[in-house]
């Protein structure tokens, strides 16, 4: 793993201090969102989804809900998303990846970290470790809400997506660097403004 102790503490306490920063946004955004939902997107504000975390554990990321709520995923890793359930709303924040914004309290939490590999639904994770040798590796960090296989491969699902997104991971993981971190950062501003998100 790359990276000094230096560069991982500091990552961490610029993770709560940028985190702590953006909770009056995501606390706006909720507002903003409450209200339109009645028209465009009716059903929870939020939506929770187990993921596999560092160390290979268990943890619910939280997310502004974008489709229409199902009783449980029943997708197999390599089904298509079901672009069919995402509401018109649900579209614009997927674009703008604003649904993303109530992970800063996964963040608050120390599941998850601004920038890291994007983590799996738990149960897809599970069978993507039986069938990709290096995905595990990819545990040895905190995940993000960003990551460098977001900004340079875009949305990507299935098997061979997966394996192409761990390579980008591990290619993270072992360059860690405070330039590393700002390029992602920077490439994850120019996605959001560009709307270039899922």
């Amino acid at each position: 793993m790359g990276g000094s102790v230096l560069f991982w503490r500091t990552k961490r306490l610029a993770d709560i201090v940028i985190s702590l920063c953006l909770l009056p946004v995501v606390g706006l955004v909720a507002g903003a969102l409450l209200v339109l939902n009645r028209g465009f997107n009716q059903g929870p504000l939020l939506y929770h989804q187990t993921r596999m975390g560092q160390g290979l554990t268990a943890f619910t990321a939280i997310k502004f809900r974008s489709m229409q709520p199902v009783p449980a995923i029943t997708r197999a890793v390599d089904d298509p998303i079901e672009t069919d359930r995402i509401t018109p709303l649900g579209r614009i924040l997927r674009k703008t990846r604003l649904d993303e914004l109530p992970q800063v309290i996964n963040v608050l939490r120390g599941e998850m970290s601004l920038i890291g590999p994007r983590p799996d639904y738990f149960d897809h994770a599970r069978e993507y470790l039986t069938q990709i040798p290096e995905y595990r590796l990819r545990h040895l960090v905190r995940p993000g809400i960003s990551g460098l296989a977001q900004v340079t491969l875009g949305y990507a699902e299935g098997l061979d997506a997966t394996r192409a997104k761990a390579t980008a991971d591990l290619a993270y993981i072992r360059n860690a660097s405070f330039a590393l971190e700002l390029r992602i950062f920077w490439l994850t501003l120019v996605t959001v403004l560009l709307r270039r998100g899922a």
